[in-house]
């Protein structure tokens, strides 16, 4: 019976390295699909201010780094991307405007996150174009929407948002990046009631449920797939015996659609620090976590074929 292989990953959150990591991951283990779930945007601008004497000064992680030439800069830049930040390099003049002017810093923000994801999409092309494998880039959460008509122009790279894709020829796969609400109010958090009516439009496309996969960002409520640090009202962590008391944050909506279908596979993130797989009656749920800030590379690497999942495990590289 023949096989596909799948290699998922999700919380990307803008990492250069990840993202090449994920390319070479892809081509490794001869993916028949490769599967991004979710916030691929990074977190922050870097500037690095030209100083007088024509060096360049950045602060990452609070530890000041200065370039004193054009290969240290790069390096410098590389660096910053690596972990999911924006470099951007300023003036003395420029810096003090994107300080003092709201509207000025989110437009470089904006720029800067969709000049990355044009350049992934162009990167994934670029390796994979003209091959069997197929390669599905969904935004998540925390993801602004100017992102996302980046990915609509690529006739590869697919944008699974909402839609009803053939993973291969025996299996659909629906999935959206939207979340219940998070204390950070995210571009597509929304309340579980909405949440739930999204899954249950797709979920009415789905011709062949036995052999559906879920691409869902958020994980299903009270499960491995979905513990956290748990946070008090001021969002510090909260602490129980000297050890993180951890709590369910996942969607309701999202177990219930689960439980109700049961599907046979879900694919998960958004919860960096949960990596795990949970069984849902028969659907086997993962979410492989996030070390994007580190420039570790997490991803799941799946084989299913006409009516089971065959074997999976977890990649970190």
């Amino acid at each position: 019976m023949p096989m596909t292989r799948i290699v998922f990953t999700t919380d990307l959150h803008g990492s250069d390295v990840c993202f090449r990591k994920l390319l070479n991951a892809g081509k490794m283990h001869k993916a028949d699909a490769i599967i991004v779930g979710g916030d691929i945007t990074g977190k922050a601008i870097v500037p690095m201010v030209e100083e007088a004497d024509g060096s360049h000064k950045a602060y990452l992680f609070e530890a000041e780094h200065v370039a004193k030439d054009e290969s240290q800069l790069k390096m410098l830049e590389k660096r910053i991307s690596s972990v999911g930040f924006y470099p951007l390099q300023v003036s003395q003049n420029e810096y003090r405007e994107l300080s003092t002017d709201k509207k000025k810093l989110d437009e470089a923000f904006k720029s800067l996150m969709i000049e990355r994801i044009s350049a992934w999409v162009s990167l994934a092309e670029e390796h994979f174009k003209g091959t069997k494998t197929k390669f599905f880039l969904m935004p998540g959460n925390d993801d602004i929407f100017d992102i996302d008509p980046i990915i609509e122009k690529s006739d590869y790279v697919v944008d699974p948002e909402g839609k009803v894709v053939l993973v291969d020829e025996r299996h659909e796969m629906i999935s959206t990046g939207f979340s219940n609400m998070t204390p950070w109010k995210c571009p597509r958090d929304v309340p579980e009631e909405e949440l739930a009516k999204r899954l249950d439009e797709m979920t009415s496309k789905i011709g062949d449920m036995k052999n559906a996969i879920f691409c869902f960002h958020v994980p299903p409520y009270n499960t491995n797939v979905d513990q956290a640090p748990k946070l008090d009202e001021k969002l510090q962590i909260v602490f129980e015996g000297g050890q993180v008391l951890m709590a369910s944050v996942g969607s309701t909506a999202v177990r219930a659609a689960i439980e109700k279908h049961q599907p046979l596979l879900g694919l998960h993130g958004h919860i960096h620090e949960s990596k795990a797989i949970e069984r849902i009656g028969r659907t086997l749920c993962l979410n492989p976590g996030s070390e994007y800030a580190e420039g570790i590379l997490h991803c799941a690497l799946v084989n299913i074929d006409e009516k089971s999942v065959r074997g999976h495990m977890f990649l970190t590289g």
